[in-house]
């Protein structure tokens, strides 16, 4: 892409940029920022702190709440450090209606170490992204497709 043709701060490839609104429901809540300007994701930080023994799960609020605009899903993401360094994934994405404390299920998948988060730690990432609405319908038969009803590993390792 020629540089007179990149979007500018407040675009985006599809149009301009959406605002996303927050408010602050704890004094320990930050608000949700990128890493870097082009991250797809934006941090969530936790807002209380946590320890997770192996195997455990836990809530864990950011002390935000936020109003996803129509036509959008905010899905809560795994942050990829946490996973790879401390086998932290989580287990929950809001609905896009939902104007309560966003709180992040962490999940603590290493089986020997705890892991442990404070005020202030980046804990997930929320993506935006456009979605679709279906009307579900009964039907007698589904079309044919190349993959059929080859389920997991159907394709091989």
């Amino acid at each position: 892409m020629a540089l007179a043709e990149r979007p500018t701060e407040f675009e985006t490839t599809v149009g301009e940029m959406e605002e996303l609104r927050f408010t602050k429901l704890s004094a320990k809540a930050t608000l949700p920022t990128r890493a870097h300007d082009n991250d797809a994701g934006l941090d969530l930080y936790a807002a209380e702190s946590a320890r997770l023994v192996p195997g455990a799960r836990v809530s864990v609020g950011t002390g935000l709440a936020m109003a996803v605009p129509e036509g959008l899903a905010g899905l809560v993401l795994p942050r990829s450090g946490l996973a790879l360094k401390h086998g932290v994934t989580l287990v929950n994405s809001p609905d896009p209606g939902y104007r309560g404390e966003v709180r992040v299920i962490l999940l603590n998948t290493d089986q020997t170490i705890d892991f442990q988060c404070k005020p202030g730690d980046r804990i997930a990432q929320l993506l935006l992204v456009p979605i679709a609405t279906a009307s579900p319908m009964q039907a007698d038969a589904l079309d044919d497709s190349l993959r059929g009803a080859g389920g997991f590993g159907s394709s091989g390792l």
